[in-house]
């Protein structure tokens, strides 16, 4: 991502990397992990999946780490590419999902007066919150009445992300001359606004707290980057990142919420676990030019992924409320209403689970290329480095 330049006489530690060039498939295989994660999150809705595997958290290290990469060359030139890159796929998106939402009755001016125009500018640069409706449609309808609110969910991850892209230079700089404090910072500020300490209304609450909550994680990527865990012993770093998951634990202990251990709704638990838990993947990274052993069966796989997760990520919710109506289908042929009723109603999510791969395959050809598109690249309709 984005790196700022360095003064003079500053003293920065050698790239991690340095003289490996290509891609970390280390890095690619951990992102690929936190894809999958998020599609069964949510299918199924298990809290239990943000403590075995904080994706977001994971995400935004990793964007973090190849943002610093990318900062060895002059940042507005990065800023401009990562910005590029991001909004080409956001666009296409929002093509779809707006026209959906009018099609089916919303009708933003009356509810919000002429402000709406203003808040649909976060469609096309999403540094804010795009507006949607909680209410679309029919709810007996082919997409259930919520399907709007579903559809949007993951823009709060591409707003968060572009804040920490044009936030880099600056950040970049604050870390290679204060590493520690940049590294915690974003945690104590988690524990003002994201505990209820202070309370900012609104979106711009909700932009600062993912701002706050995953900030530390972003600014490891930094730290992995420039190697600043070699400089301190692997079991210091891996206990005090057990301390702070422990935190993060306990906090979450006594902060439950309806939805029990979900860490999405513990700001504080969040920060703390997910960036324990990253500092640990990050301090054993190894650097693999080429997955190893019985990992590389799934390298096509995980090229695919890396390639399309802008794609995979966005359209991943739509197409989830995608598979249900699809799925209703089989009530339709009589044996299966007859007699597999109640099988098929019973396995409904793991069914589920099956019938999304293929729809999002179906996206990816349909319009994964406009990534490639946004990255100056060869239209590619299956990239999964296949030659």
């Amino acid at each position: 991502m984005s790196a700022a330049t360095v003064p003079a006489g500053t003293p920065v530690a050698p790239p991690a990397a340095a003289g490996k060039p290509g891609r970390d498939r280390y890095l690619d295989l951990l992102r690929t992990i936190a894809l999958v994660r998020v599609v069964i999150y949510h299918i199924f809705g298990w809290a239990w999946l943000t403590i075995l595997f904080p994706s977001m958290g994971v995400m935004f290290a990793l964007a973090g780490s190849l943002m610093a990469r990318s900062l060895s060359r002059p940042a507005p030139g990065v800023v401009r590419g990562r910005i590029r890159r991001l909004l080409p796929p956001m666009w296409v998106f929002s093509l779809v999902v707006v026209p959906m939402m009018f099609a089916l009755s919303w009708q933003p001016v009356k509810q919000d007066g002429l402000w709406w125009f203003v808040k649909l500018a976060w469609y096309v640069f999403p540094v804010g919150a795009p507006p949607f409706p909680w209410s679309s449609g029919d709810q007996a309808g082919l997409l259930e009445d919520t399907w709007a609110v579903q559809a949007a969910g993951p823009l709060w991850y591409i707003r968060a992300y572009l804040w920490f892209v044009i936030a880099s230079p600056l950040l970049l700089r604050a870390f290679r001359r204060l590493p520690w404090a940049t590294l915690l910072a974003p945690l104590g500020l988690t524990a003002v606004i994201g505990t209820g300490l202070v309370t900012i209304p609104g979106e711009t609450g909700n932009a600062l707290s993912d701002f706050a909550v995953f900030g530390s994680c972003w600014v490891l990527g930094f730290a992995h980057h420039d190697g600043l865990f070699k400089d301190v012993p692997r079991y210091l770093t891996i206990s005090l990142a057990s301390i702070v998951m422990g935190f993060g634990l306990w906090w979450a202990s006594g902060h439950l919420t309806a939805d029990g251990w979900d860490l999405n709704d513990i700001p504080l638990a969040q920060a703390t676990w997910s960036l324990g838990f990253c500092v640990i993947l990050l301090q054993y990274a190894p650097s693999w030019q080429e997955l190893p052993g019985r990992l590389a069966r799934f390298d096509r796989l995980v090229t695919l992924a890396n390639n399309r997760a802008v794609t995979i990520y966005l359209w991943h919710n739509l197409l989830i409320l995608a598979t249900i109506p699809l799925i209703d289908l089989l009530w339709k042929i009589p044996y299966v209403d007859a007699h597999l009723g109640s099988t098929v109603e019973a396995g409904y999510t793991l069914l589920m689970t099956l019938v999304i791969w293929p729809l999002l395959a179906l996206m990816i050809v349909a319009v994964g290329w406009v990534e490639d598109v946004a990255a100056k690249r060869r239209p590619r309709l299956w990239p999964d480095g296949r030659r």
